[in-house]
């Protein structure tokens, strides 16, 4: 029987192509995201075999976007938004100014309008804020200052494309009406003859609208509704609650504001950080944040014609040079002339080597209103998938770099910028804010003889605390953010990341450890870090938690000397309330 299931082909395919693709390329040591690429390459229109619904793939990927940038919020305050403001804005601003000139340059040097090359440039100018934040993430340096400034910088970036997509159509004078009304994507555009000007104030308004609605009433019912939902003590409601208030913003934000998907979801994310169930709704909307980030790149990859790459081979590598180094060196140089670190000019250097999703929608606009030639369109394609495979090598290259260039003379006085004067005591400067923050994420430990402790969460920060008070030698390893950065602050030695990286369990000493306790409930992820912490140290005493009789015997598989499975832990507690103590202790 046939059946017309176009969702879920695209779904299926994508993932599954994805998970084939994206795990060939990690045991090759590539990031997964370029097995996601190909698989998008692989299924689009410009390769022989099946083809997917382009237009069903974008809007999963959309909806991707819209969680990622409501995680995003989740992590970054409206405090944190407003620290950054002085180098974020100006920097962002003149950063895509110098972008949109080099490829207004390249465009005329192909032959194009001046307007074509405006439109070529800008989409140029303007980093994917999904592609930066698993870098940040991967890093684990989203909390950092460096973090902050180069989430600050596309944010900025983002808010500059939603009045871009106001101002683009008004200058083409060709406008695509829909119902009466002139949309394009999810920006309301200028109507025929209104001024520019005209154009771009309202959306302002619109926007400042949609902020000042978030503060005064979403800042009182998002966290009021989460409260409730968690008192009702269904998890289930909690993560239904959790995405309906994402999407539901996003797409309100969109639909009543004229704000983008993103936007609007990154500021309900921001609403709800303020609240204390803010890192319980990140753990619940993680797993489908993570599957609609790879349909995200897989759609990217379905737009992608490889001709390309052999027709145009110039005019490619002209559009990578903008990209990689153009918008790369000028805001290297934007961040050291406000006096910030090396190491966070080549961080948000680094961030900024990649374009992505609203160089497509920009693209897209441009060709629809024939402002924009084809050619240009995959030009643009082809400069974002380069970019996005070799980002992480830049990163790769900007550690390397680091060393090198806080050596030179030119960049001593670097984020030694003056503390402020008065009564207040001399705040940190930007330096050294960067070397606390280093240290603060992952250093090798130098304890011997110490109790390395897996997970601050519901059952290690109790096994924490228990052991701090026993004065007992204690390393944490906690990939939480927050967590991690309250746990340093308190003066307790903290490892921030996953322990299942290689170069976490490096750090922890576990070769001079006493004792290893994996307090996370994820059995499969424990179970790699009970195996590294077995090789790292044989004579190392492993105490691991599970929650089924299969999970005790997985980990004991892999090494754990003793695996407490807390559901007997339960019954024996409740055994031990109702029975005669010896009944109790034979369970």
């Amino acid at each position: 029987m046939n059946h017309d299931i176009p969702l879920i082909l695209t779904i299926v395919v994508g993932l599954g192509l994805a998970f084939v693709l994206g795990t060939i390329a990690h045991r090759l040591k590539a990031p997964p995201l370029v097995g996601y690429l190909i698989a998008g390459v692989l299924i689009g229109p410009h390769t022989p075999g099946f083809v997917a619904d382009q237009d069903l793939a974008n809007q999963l990927a959309e909806l991707g976007v819209i969680l990622l940038m409501f995680g995003v919020g989740l992590h970054f305050s409206l405090k944190d938004l407003l620290s950054v403001k002085g180098i974020a804005i100006p920097g962002a601003v003149v950063q895509m100014a110098i972008a949109t000139a080099l490829g207004l340059g390249l465009a005329l040097w192909l032959g194009w309008s001046v307007e074509a090359g405006f439109v070529f440039g800008l989409a140029l100018s303007v980093a994917s804020t999904v592609v930066l934040l698993k870098a940040l993430q991967e890093r684990r340096i989203v909390d950092t200052e460096r973090g902050r400034i180069a989430v600050g910088w596309l944010i900025v970036e983002d808010l500059a494309m939603v009045l871009a997509l106001v101002i683009i159509p008004a200058i083409g004078g060709v406008i695509a009406t829909h119902g009466g009304e002139e949309v394009i994507g999810d920006a309301l555009v200028a109507e025929p003859g209104q001024s520019v000007w005209v154009a771009l104030g309202l959306t302002a308004l619109k926007v400042a609208g949609f902020v000042a609605f978030m503060l005064i009433v979403g800042r009182r019912v998002i966290p009021w509704i989460l409260h409730y939902i968690a008192h009702t003590g269904s998890r289930e409601l909690f993560r239904l609650a959790v995405l309906a208030i994402a999407l539901g913003v996003a797409l309100g934000a969109a639909q009543l504001f004229d704000v983008s998907l993103a936007l609007g979801a990154f500021f309900a994310g921001m609403i709800l950080a303020e609240s204390a169930l803010a890192h319980r709704a990140a753990e619940e909307s993680l797993p489908l944040r993570d599957a609609f980030a790879v349909l995200f790149f897989v759609s990217v990859g379905m737009l992608f014609d490889p001709s390309t790459l052999i027709e145009n081979p110039l005019p490619v590598l002209g559009v990578l040079f903008i990209i990689l180094f153009g918008k790369s060196l000028a805001a290297f140089a934007i961040v050291v002339l406000f006096r910030y670190p090396v190491g966070t000019a080549l961080v948000i250097s680094a961030s900024l080597a990649q374009i992505g999703e609203f160089s497509f929608i920009l693209a897209e606009l441009g060709v629809g209103l024939g402002m924009l030639p084809e050619e240009g369109r995959d030009l643009i394609l082809a400069g974002a998938i380069l970019s996005i495979v070799l980002n992480p090598l830049v990163f790769w290259g900007v550690d390397r770099l680091k060393p090198r260039l806080e050596r030179q003379r030119i960049f001593a006085g670097a984020g030694g910028a003056q503390a402020e004067t008065g009564q207040l005591p001399p705040q940190p400067t930007p330096a050294e804010r960067e070397k606390a923050d280093d240290a603060a994420i992952v250093r090798a430990s130098t304890m011997t003889g110490h109790t390395v402790l897996v997970g601050h969460g519901r059952v290690g920060s109790i096994v924490g605390d228990a052991l701090r008070k026993a004065q007992v030698p204690l390393l944490v390893i906690e990939d939480v953010d927050r967590v991690a950065t309250d746990l340093h602050n308190h003066g307790v030695e903290v490892l921030h990341g996953n322990a299942a990286a290689p170069a976490v369990i490096k750090a922890a000493n576990l070769g001079a450890a006493h004792r290893l306790i994996v307090a996370i409930p994820n059995a499969f992820e424990a179970s790699t870090i009970v195996q590294a912490g077995r090789a790292a140290n044989h004579g190392l005493s492993i105490v691991a938690r599970a929650h089924s009789d299969a999970e005790v015997e997985h980990l004991r598989s892999h090494g754990a000397d003793i695996v407490i499975m807390a559901e007997r832990e339960v019954a024996k507690g409740i055994l031990a309330e109702v029975l005669p103590a010896p009944a109790a202790r034979e369970v």
